[in-house]
């Protein structure tokens, strides 16, 4: 009865994904389609090399070929086919590694916010511990010292940005601890891990949610200044850190290899921004309302 009285519009507008989440999820959408596709959508190799066709401009400038839509490099490989293919290792990096993060701090984040005393304690030293580090200098030194490689990119972001989960989402616990519904879960006889986990979370996810997306931007540009420095995958590897890299070198010849990869990466992290901005305001009740 109480569902008939609330208008059809009020309802659409309570159910409906907020402009931004669909505008961030189709920026994301694309980047997943591209990264699974790439061996279908590049037009050529990304790693063949043609010296006859150096430092070509996009088709649609003067001197352009239209087989090579956004010109090529300074080996004559084509630009459009890296950034396809540099996508694989963004998305990559993003699902893997922010998810790793996410789990690993929400946790302790959850357990910390909710039981509280010495495990709070701990959790909340070892989260300032680890702030103190500058975190693009820590993910280098890491890279350097285990060596370059995909693998080593992730355990560097998880490292570095699982205490940005931690520290926020034992915060937002603390508050849903002091509720009503989990006195009444307490009065009600549930155990303190149910409650956490089966009441609180629920609670808290529309915060993890924004938080996940949002560290996937992140975890993008660490990739690409990992790869930047040379600290990523194999320089043999399309990735948008590296040729923005290859592209620092002859700027003024070619400043398309530069400026593509660069805009590849803005467009992406405005996705996954503009996603977990509209997913969050979709889906929390306290923003609805």
């Amino acid at each position: 009865m109480a569902e008939a009285a609330v208008p059809p519009d009020a309802r659409r507008r309570r159910t409906a994904l907020d402009p931004r989440a669909v505008a961030g999820g189709a920026v994301v959408a694309i980047l997943f389609l591209v990264a699974l596709a790439a061996p279908l959508l590049a037009p050529h190799d990304p790693l063949a090399q043609d010296l006859l066709y150096t430092q070509l401009p996009p088709a649609w400038a003067p001197g352009g070929d239209p087989a090579f839509l956004f010109g090529t490099d300074s080996l004559g490989r084509d630009i459009l086919s890296r950034l396809i293919y540099g996508a694989r290792i963004a998305a990559f990096v993003a699902v893997v590694a922010a998810t790793l993060a996410c789990l690993l701090g929400s946790l302790l984040g959850l357990v910390a916010g909710y039981f509280r005393g010495p495990v709070d304690m701990a959790v909340s030293r070892l989260v300032d511990i680890w702030m103190s580090f500058p975190p693009v200098l820590l993910s280098i030194v890491l890279a350097a010292a285990v060596g370059a490689g995909l693998g080593t990119v992730v355990l560097a972001i998880v490292v570095i940005d699982w205490t940005r989960f931690a520290r926020v989402v034992r915060a937002e616990t603390q508050l849903q601890r002091q509720l009503d519904y989990v006195a009444a879960a307490r009065v009600i006889g549930l155990r303190r891990g149910r409650t956490l986990f089966a009441e609180v979370l629920p609670n808290v996810l529309p915060l993890i949610v924004t938080l996940l997306t949002v560290e996937m931007g992140i975890a993008v540009i660490v990739e690409a200044i990992l790869s930047f420095v040379g600290l990523s995958v194999s320089t043999d590897t399309p990735t948008w850190g590296g040729m923005i890299a290859e592209g620092r070198q002859a700027i003024y010849q070619v400043p398309w290899l530069m400026a593509l990869p660069i805009g590849a990466i803005v467009v992406t992290v405005l996705g996954f921004n503009l996603l977990g901005d509209g997913l969050r305001a979709t889906f929390d009740p306290v923003q609805r309302r």
